[in-house]
Formats: C-alpha cells, sequence, structure tokens
C-alpha cells in the first residue's frame, strides 16, 4: 500500500556519530598496536573504499591480515580488533534527540534507514545502536543507495519521500531523480558537512539544520506540500 509520505534516513553522521566512532577506532588501533600498524591498516582501509565506494571495515581487516600473513611483524596480533568492531557501543553515539526525531517523524509516515554499506559491520551498527528497532525493521543498505531509488520505491511506495542525509552529493543526487516528490534535508554534522568546499560544490538542500534533534523543532507537515525552508 503506498503512503502520502516516507522518511528516508541516513545512518552515519546523519543518526549516528561515526567520525567519533573512527576517531575511537584509530585511537584503539594505535594505542595496542603501534602506529606503524596504524598506518597500514588506515592505508588497506582507504584502498579498499576507493575500490567499493563505501566503507567496509572488516573486510579491510581480511584483507590486511592476508597482507600480514607475509610478513614477519607479528600482524595477526591486529585480528582482535574485529572484537572492538563488533561489541562497540554504538548507541552511547547515537546524536542527541535522535530516535526522538525517528519518533516525531513516524507520526506521519514510515521511517526508513537508507544507508550505504558492507552485509555485515552496517547491519550490526544499525542493530547495536538501537536504530533498527527504532524504524520497526525497515532498513536498506546499499552499495551506493542514490542508485537504488527505483529499488527504494518498489518497497516502499509513496506520493512524496523526504532524505535526511549529511551528504550533499546524495541529495543532489536523489534529488535529480525523484524531482518535486524529494523534499531533501541537510543536517550540517560531521566532516563531510563541514568540508566547505564539498559543501559549495553541489545545490543546497530543500532544508538545512544544525543538528538532527532541530528537526523536532520543526513543523515538518508542510513538507508533504514542498517548500524549502531554512533553519540557522
Amino acid at each position: 500500500m503506498s503512503s502520502n509520505v516516507v522518511f528516508l534516513l541516513d545512518v552515519d553522521n546523519t543518526l549516528l556519530d561515526n567520525d567519533r566512532i573512527i576517531a575511537d577506532l584509530r585511537l584503539h588501533i594505535a594505542d595496542e598496536f603501534g602506529i606503524a600498524s596504524s598506518d597500514r591498516f588506515w592505508a588497506t582501509f582507504e584502498a579498499l573504499r576507493s575500490e567499493l565506494g563505501y566503507a567496509d571495515y572488516l573486510g579491510a581487516l581480511q584483507r590486511y591480515r592476508a597482507e600480514a600473513e607475509h610478513s614477519d611483524a607479528g600482524e595477526p596480533r591486529l585480528l582482535s580488533m574485529s572484537s572492538f568492531l563488533i561489541d562497540y557501543p554504538f548507541a552511547e553515539r547515537l546524536y542527541p534527540h535522535a530516535l526522538d526525531v525517528i519518533a516525531h517523524l513516524g507520526k506521519l509516515g514510515p521511517t526508513v534507514i537508507l544507508s550505504d554499506g558492507d552485509v555485515v559491520f552496517q547491519p550490526r551498527k544499525i542493530q547495536r545502536s538501537g536504530l533498527w528497532n527504532a524504524v520497526q525493521g525497515r532498513v536498506l543498505i546499499y552499495i551506493h543507495k542514490e542508485n537504488m531509488l527505483d529499488a527504494v520505491q518498489r518497497q516502499y511506495p509513496a506520493r512524496r519521500y523526504v532524505m535526511v542525509d549529511d551528504k550533499q552529493r546524495i541529495l543532489t543526487a536523489m534529488k535529480q531523480v525523484l524531482g518535486q516528490r524529494l523534499i531533501t534535508v541537510f543536517p550540517r554534522q560531521g566532516h563531510y558537512a563541514h568540508d566547505p568546499a564539498n559543501v559549495a560544490r553541489y545545490p543546497a538542500a530543500d532544508v538545512s539544520v544544525e543538528r538532527i534533534g532541530d528537526l523536532l523543532e520543526l513543523d515538518v507537515a508542510p513538507w508533504l506540500g514542498a517548500t524549502t525552508q531554512e533553519k540557522t
């Protein structure tokens, strides 16, 4: 059954402070395994992200292991990092009022997590953070979500969509496909949103807020009729 509006919500640096998670991971690797091991792991991670187009922490760890097995550096100790990743307290890294925003938007229409990522770590992150339950299991994870809008519309048909994402590149790409049927919401959180050059590269979103929690203060009902508004 088609909905009047469906709210599509990104995860990393939109609902969840992923920059802080990465900072914790960097500190953990450097403290536990040394700077040299840390540098090699992150080089492997960045190379894999360039190949795949999304962050794959466990995939980088797997590749790192394969490389370490041919060295004499004792790098297999780094494998204990998997426990740090899997058991990380993601719920503690939710932005303030993130769950309240989901509940608030859910009064108008279905809320759906729409994220990029791998098929193991990203679902784990969403589950352990409490986001999976908050959207009642409506979770979509793709390699490039902006290219999967046909699939999104088939699974969650609606007259209008609202996409909340910290990356203006994603918002712009989705707007080009859905046009006036999509309201784009840009929370200025995380390193992408605070990069002036990156922000200037794309058109402004329909709605901009400083923090995800600011959506609680907006009258979201007018979004069903389409307009642009700015909160400063």
